[in-house]
């Protein structure tokens, strides 16, 4: 399963309390389903469903950031 740590971030959960953790691990494991589900049908792999989205992401930000970086 090291895959799915890779992609969805299950190892980086700094959570104390085992509730939070579970909550975490779960979420990353909806985001495993649907990142296959989203390779499967598109015909690509995971890795590069994950770059599209990232990419895309940031392509968005570049254009019109969520934080502004200057002081008006």
């Amino acid at each position: 399963m090291a895959t799915s740590k890779q992609l969805t971030g299950i190892e980086s959960c700094q959570c104390r309390k085992g509730r939070i953790q579970r909550n975490h691990i779960a979420c990353a494991i909806l985001v495993w389903f649907r990142l296959k589900d989203l390779a499967y049908r598109t015909g690509q792999t995971i890795y590069q469903i994950k770059h599209g989205l990232l990419s895309n992401y940031l392509v968005q930000q570049l254009k019109r950031p969520a934080v502004p970086m200057f002081i008006a």
